[in-house]
């Protein structure tokens, strides 16, 4: 989508400070940070919410998972605990609609979460 702040990322017309690529997927330190490791993990597949996953992106969904948890062992947060989080819908806090997961770390997470 030309509009999509994350299309245009994937496309590399914003610039921002990679950390992961690969064919599936592009993980990028996130502009304003809400935790010491605070990564966004994006699927190169423009899909707007988790609504709109279907039983083909099920691998696409696998891969994301996968490389929270190598990203996780590398930030050093593995052992210590993360969290993965999607906001699905403006209501829970979405604000940009293209499917992406945080991933947070380095510090003590509460719960319930904001």
């Amino acid at each position: 989508m030309s509009d999509c702040l994350f299309c245009k990322i994937i496309n590399g017309d914003i610039p921002v400070t990679k950390v992961f690529e690969d064919e599936l997927i592009i993980a990028i330190e996130d502009i304003n940070p809400q935790a010491p490791t605070h990564l966004l993990i994006i699927p190169k597949k423009h899909i707007a919410t988790a609504l709109e996953l279907s039983s083909k992106d099920r691998q696409l969904i696998g891969e994301i998972f996968l490389c929270a948890n190598k990203l996780a062992e590398e930030r050093k947060i593995d052992q210590s605990g993360f969290r993965i989080v999607n906001n699905c819908q403006e209501g829970a806090g979405q604000t940009v609609f293209h499917i992406h997961f945080h991933l947070l770390g380095g510090r003590p997470m509460t719960w319930p979460p904001g």
